[in-house]
């Protein structure tokens, strides 16, 4: 091949999205459009108005590709390839996906998405199930409703909203999520969150809820314990809960530099004693070791402390190690902010932004189980990683004898391996089976 000369244009219809045909065929499999159907979306506003489900997937379809705003999503306009791969006579534009989301309320996103969600685990063969309860700070940076000055670590007295987010760590997917404002703190309406959480899962076996300190107050772990949960709770650091550390003496160690021990604690307000297990690490000696300082005397000072109050009765090692399981919710998070943008989609209505806060994470979902019943591989890759392998591969469409084509430029290893896929996709059915070993 020599050196380009020349540069000529062409009016042939090309995508680079060739490889959504993969997530066209595992909707279709998966039967969420009919599902989309059932629900109470918004009704479109004139009869050459989008059907509410299209608009749902070409929203998905445009997060999946790399969409980060509403413009972005009207990209979606101008892929003729990427149309007919849908079967889509045209796609939304900016001002439709915003009217859409904005047409919704606190009902209709109740009555929506936790249907949706409690069908979508359904098809999923899973019954015994761990429960990660967390929360994460969105930065905004404008007047939208529900947009307050709150805790905000990374950008301190920023406008925010304060997400309160539940994932379930074996499958890697999430559960459920409300936006609330930025000034709410992590136990706002928890209970009430809690409660539609296990509505959504309420054909499965919730063995055990994680959460953070956030999460530590007497109110919600009474909560946990009136609904007979197993639960494993990070403890927040309160001058009592220092004092009793420092009058800690039956320390075990565990590892080098790590010690572990187990008491009762009762307090003030509280009307039993429950089970604590206490890790302190040797700074010492693991210098990258986490946890709190207590900050009094020279040998206090040597160690870095973790506290969990737990009902289980399991040893206080195993507490420990199934509680640093919990990390993986912070992987998720990270992972919806930088490859599902769900930091920037948002609208000026409050309720609308939780709308599609609600229905990326549905995108999320759905890509998790692309992951994990097509991909099944060990290692799961990301959302930018997957655009890279699977996605991004350019394709246009040819017609022949009443046959319509979609043509993939791939050769050798990769074309085996996406004819496998596609292969897979085809015979994938629900219910879907997860391994829970």
């Amino acid at each position: 091949m020599g050196a380009i000369d020349n540069i000529e244009f062409s009016d042939h219809q090309v995508t680079a999205w060739g490889g959504m045909k993969l997530m066209k065929d595992l909707l279709d499999a998966s039967k969420i459009k009919e599902q989309l159907g059932q629900l109470p979306l918004p009704d479109k506003g004139s009869n050459r108005g989008y059907e509410p489900t299209q608009i749902l997937e070409c929203f998905w379809t445009s997060v999946w590709i790399g969409a980060g705003r509403f413009s972005h999503s009207a990209y979606l306009r101008y892929d003729d390839v990427l149309k007919q791969i849908f079967d889509w006579k045209q796609a939304p534009s900016q001002s439709t996906y915003s009217r859409f989301f904005n047409k919704f309320d606190w009902k209709r996103n109740t009555e929506t998405f936790v249907p949706l969600f409690h069908w979508f685990f359904n098809q999923i063969q899973f019954n015994n199930v761990t429960l990660d309860l967390d929360s994460t700070v969105i930065t905004r940076y404008g007047e939208q409703q529900g947009a307050k000055k709150g805790y905000n670590t990374k950008k301190p007295g920023r406008n925010s909203h304060h997400p309160l987010m539940a994932f379930i760590p074996e499958v890697r997917m999430i559960a459920n999520a409300w936006m609330r404002q930025g000034n709410t703190g992590a136990t706002s309406s928890a209970k009430l969150f809690l409660a539609e959480t296990l509505e959504i899962l309420s054909n499965k076996k919730v063995g055990l809820v994680r959460c953070d300190s956030g999460f530590y107050s007497h109110d919600f772990l009474s909560e946990l314990e009136a609904k007979k949960l197993n639960y494993v709770v990070a403890v927040k650091f309160y001058p009592t809960i220092k004092k009793e550390l420092r009058s800690l003496t039956n320390w075990i160690s565990i590892k080098d530099g790590i010690e572990i021990c187990e008491f009762n604690y009762q307090s003030p307000e509280w009307k039993a004693h429950r089970r604590m297990v206490a890790v302190r690490k040797n700074i010492n000696k693991l210098k990258k070791a986490t946890g709190r300082l207590l900050l009094f005397d020279e040998q206090i000072q040597s160690f870095r402390y973790s506290l969990y109050v737990t009902n289980l009765d399991l040893p206080a090692e195993q507490i420990w190690e199934m509680y640093k399981q919990r990390g993986d919710a912070e992987n998720r998070i990270k992972e919806l902010k930088y490859d599902f943008a769900l930091e920037t989609f948002c609208s000026n209505n409050f309720w609308g932004t939780e709308a599609a806060f609600r229905s990326i994470l549905m995108a999320y979902n759905l890509m998790a189980l692309f992951r994990q019943v097509i991909l099944k591989t060990k290692s799961q890759a990301t959302l930018s990683t997957l655009r890279f392998k699977c996605f991004a591969l350019g394709a246009w469409v040819t017609k022949h004898a009443r046959i319509t084509t979609l043509k993939i430029c791939a050769t050798g290893e990769k074309r085996r391996w996406l004819d496998a896929l596609f292969d897979t996709v085809s015979k994938t059915t629900a219910p879907y089976i997860f391994s829970n070993a």
